[in-house]
């Protein structure tokens, strides 16, 4: 049986593109990017490359970029950096309740840590207010981190108007842009952002390469130790040939952008009117923002079929579906991202998470919705 894999938000295959570009670099050109002899300095000038191109596509300054071992890290970077580095200025931090957990947890351990977080609410289409954000900062706010678009449902949010807030409000602003990289057009030359966390498996790039852009204002304070690598932003050897992966995979994407957004939203959009005509608009529910959310996420709900029970029929069927965050994805919990919405339980309880990408194709979306379709027949007859 063929998989069909409709959840590229948890991964995305590596593009044979990158694959080759990679190769070079962990056979005939391997060497430590720190080391000072002709195998190092093939592999620096190869790490530099792959700096610029990235740089360029983010529209940051290639010093401004820090390499990482992916979003996880990069998110804790930022949280923990500003929260030591401008402590002497207060330790109020604003973050929200549909945050990667990547974010979560770091604020519960800062938390423990002795300062205070608040945790805006978001609508029932997955985005905050800006009326909240305003309302809760402090004089002892030092940072406001909120995701660019939403890993479960897609939802964009108001990106450049917090930023504004931030700064004038003299506030550090990180954003998590895990899920947004490729997908929307990033501009750091002129969106207000301090801090934005990005990784490569997101885009056909390999796993366990990331990055942090951090802005030349900021304060900074390393969150591993060790050697002087990245301007001693972040200590240890880099994974030269993961870099340069990441950074094919950004020159693939920015040169079929346009066209590669253009299939995922037909593929969105056919997958949602294929589940009209064979379930009826009654039959399930979309979650998220209608307009301002990402191309390649729609996260729908099945009411009376439980999450992990549509899962398991999916997955029987050879389809690779989720029920939100792929590092959640072994626990039975509702999604905390569907709770702060404040869907109904018939809903939360019975979300499935498809994310589509440039290996989808639209006989793959009716195979999708026909075996939907079959599945949910099948099991609302006996209930």
């Amino acid at each position: 049986m063929e998989l069909i894999y409709v959840d590229h938000a948890a991964t995305t295959p590596v593009h044979p593109e990158v694959i080759e570009a990679m190769l070079p670099l962990m056979t005939g050109h391997f060497g430590n990017a720190s080391s000072t002899h002709q195998a190092g300095r093939e592999a620096r000038a190869a790490l530099n490359r792959s700096r610029d191109t990235i740089a360029s596509f983010i529209g940051c300054k290639p010093s401004e970029l820090v390499f990482t071992s992916g979003g996880t890290e990069s998110d804790n970077s930022a949280l923990f950096s500003v929260a030591e580095a401008y402590q002497s200025r207060g330790k109020h931090i604003i973050t929200t309740e549909i945050e990667h957990h990547a974010v979560l947890h770091a604020c519960e351990h800062l938390e423990r840590m002795g300062y205070e977080v608040t945790y805006l609410p978001v609508d029932q289409r997955g985005q905050i207010r800006l009326s909240d954000l305003e309302a809760a900062i402090r004089p002892d706010t030092i940072l406001i981190s909120v995701m660019y678009g939403n890993n479960e449902v897609g939802t964009l949010q108001p990106i450049e108007a917090i930023g504004e807030l931030a700064r004038s409000r003299g506030i550090v602003f990180h954003s998590d842009a895990v899920q947004a990289l490729g997908h929307v057009d990033i501009d750091l030359q002129r969106l207000p952002v301090d801090l934005m966390s990005f990784s490569a498996h997101k885009l056909g790039g390999p796993k366990g390469v990331g990055a942090l852009y951090i802005s030349k204002h900021v304060r900074f304070q390393p969150l591993l130790y060790g050697g002087t690598q990245e301007r001693k932003r972040r200590a240890g050897t880099e994974n030269t040939a993961g870099i340069a992966g990441f950074a094919k995979a950004v020159q693939i994407y920015s040169r079929s952008k346009y066209e590669l957004q253009q299939n995922l939203e037909k593929l969105r959009q056919g997958f949602i009117q294929q589940l009209e005509e064979r379930l009826g608009k009654e039959g399930f529910v979309v979650n998220g923002h209608p307009e301002e959310r990402l191309a390649h996420i729609v996260n729908i709900s099945f009411p009376g079929i439980s999450t992990e029970t549509m899962l398991m029929n999916l997955d029987l069927a050879g389809i690779a579906a989720s029920s939100g965050s792929a590092c959640t994805s072994g626990s039975l919990e509702v999604s905390h991202v569907l709770k702060a919405m404040q869907l109904p339980d018939e809903v939360t309880r019975s979300a499935i998470r498809f994310s589509f990408g440039g290996s989808n194709d639209f006989e793959q979306i009716v195979y999708v919705a026909r075996q939907i379709e079959t599945i949910t027949g099948r099991l609302r007859n006996t209930v």
